[in-house]
């Protein structure tokens, strides 16, 4: 029998180790796969982005592009006119234009071109505290970019081209979620920023090794208080060597659909190892990319259980408390119950629920399928958000406008991950932010304190019902708060 393609294949056929008409059998499927890579790779790396970062606080001295009050938005840089005996010096103001080709980064990544008018999408820790971001594609001139939407609990982030004027060349997401171990694979991305001067991505190929896995070196106390969505067993692990800059870069199947972002085990756990991990495109991940290609904040769902700790051998999630007034409880969940699935996706273990629940998204409802006294039972529930801290500002170019100045959010964010409280879940929608002398803050509305229950005489008990009724009056708006019980009008 041939061996099968790939190189052991090719190698038997240079040496004709297989035989004559083996070796030369070997040889064909070899350069027809040596010539599928290169037409994928053709193909795709008009769309790969090389992404310099500067985390300088020069910029601050003179830089008039940035608007400092809005999280995200960093701005074009221009060379300014150097005085003789004021500001920055010439050499310094030419260390930080970007768009020099003599300029060398001091940070890298990758990206992918995920919308025409130039967005791109990397991993979150790759443009994390940046000052400006400069990204640049194979033969284009590169542009400076804004952070359109961030999320660090899923580590994923997609920049807006500043000024852009032409159509960019963007890939469509393709479904991550059938890959298996042993399936071949093909990564596009700028290891050591290699393409900083003419964006060109640097192609490798290998296989995938395994599925869900997790990040190694996520145990620390700080991580379990704030834990990656990777925690919870997301990632692709691969046999490719992706060093420094290739996170954020793309990963394809053999067909060529693009399955995948790369991201660096070594700029993500802090050390060098062979092979790499991605983060697959299965539905949880697609939606999350969806939620910030629009600019939008990810809020993650929350359903208001906690769970035991199920018996060796057991599958499943076995329900212990039920929080007052959570999704779950009005649905009528009971302690003990087991939870089977969640959206047809089978539930093994309490990380499986909280991913699946989590990357469902507040304000969805899922189906969920669960045993109780022997019989399998389904129910409908609409999930509120779930408390998820983060270290920076939310960063979401597309925010709810705030009314006279209030932004505000679930009430279930109260909870700070206390599943069990026994007060359970308040109606009504909390006060998350005020803008300075805007009249919510001079009517004295607390963040994360006042909770309003209704706007003119009418329930809330969501964001999107409040700003619903908050933008249908006309006049000043009369809110009911409780604890202590007052009503506020804000002109």
């Amino acid at each position: 029998m041939c061996p099968r393609i790939g190189l052991l294949s090719l190698a038997l056929a240079v040496t004709g180790a297989t035989g004559t008409v083996c070796g030369q059998d070997a040889l064909k499927q070899s350069l027809a796969l040596e010539e599928a890579i290169q037409q994928i790779t053709s193909k795709v790396e008009p769309s790969i982005a090389c992404i310099l970062v500067s985390r300088s606080d020069a910029y601050k001295k003179f830089d008039r592009f940035s608007d400092k009050t809005v999280p995200g938005r960093l701005g074009d840089f221009v060379k300014p006119t150097v005085s003789r005996f004021h500001g920055p010096s010439s050499e310094l103001i030419d260390r930080l234009d970007m768009a020099d080709l003599r300029h060398v980064p001091d940070s890298y990544g990758s990206g992918v071109v995920i919308d025409p008018g130039g967005l791109i999408l990397t991993n979150y820790h790759v443009v994390r505290d940046a000052t400006k971001v400069f990204v640049r594609l194979p033969g284009q001139p590169g542009w400076y970019a804004n952070i359109h939407a961030a999320d660090e609990r899923s580590d994923l982030a997609v920049l807006k081209l500043i000024n852009l004027q032409r159509k960019l060349p963007a890939l469509p997401i393709g479904d991550g979620s059938t890959l298996k171990k042993g399936q071949f694979i093909l990564a596009l991305a700028n290891p050591y920023a290699a393409g900083f001067r003419d964006g060109s991505p640097s192609v490798t190929w290998g296989m995938v090794s395994n599925l869900r896995r997790r990040v190694p070196g996520e145990s620390g106390e700080l991580d379990r208080r704030r834990p990656r969505l990777h925690y919870y067993g997301v990632l692709l692990q691969t046999d490719l060597r992706l060093n420094l800059g290739c996170s954020g870069g793309a990963l394809f199947d053999l067909k060529g659909n693009w399955i995948g972002l790369t991201t660096s085990q070594a700029a993500v756990a802090g050390g060098d190892t062979p092979g790499g991990f991605a983060i697959p495109f299965d539905r949880r991940l697609s939606r999350i990319v969806e939620v910030l290609r629009r600019g939008e904040e990810v809020e993650y769902g929350f359903m208001g259980i906690s769970l035991n700790t199920p018996a060796p051998g057991s599958d499943g999630a076995y329900v212990r408390t039920v929080t007052p007034n959570s999704p779950a409880a009005r649905a009528g969940f009971l302690a003990s119950e087991r939870i089977l699935s969640i959206n047809d996706e089978p539930i093994r273990d309490a990380d499986d629920l909280f991913l699946n629940v989590a990357a469902a998204l507040a304000g969805t409802e899922v189906k969920v399928s669960f045993e109780r006294n022997g019989e399998t039972r389904t129910a409908q529930i609409h999930l509120v958000k779930a408390y998820w801290p983060q270290s920076g500002l939310l960063i979401a170019a597309n925010r709810p406008r705030p009314v006279h100045g209030l932004h505000v959010d679930y009430t279930s964010t109260l909870l700070r991950g206390q599943i069990g409280d026994a007060t359970g879940i308040a109606p009504g929608v909390v006060v998350r932010e005020t803008i300075p002398n805007s009249p919510a803050a001079k009517a004295g509305l607390k963040p994360e304190i006042d909770i309003i229950i209704e706007v003119n005489g009418k329930a809330v008990s969501t964001p999107r019902e409040f700003y619903d009724a908050a933008n249908r009056s006309t006049g000043p708006l009369e809110l009911t708060l409780v604890e202590p019980p007052r009503k506020v009008t804000l002109p």
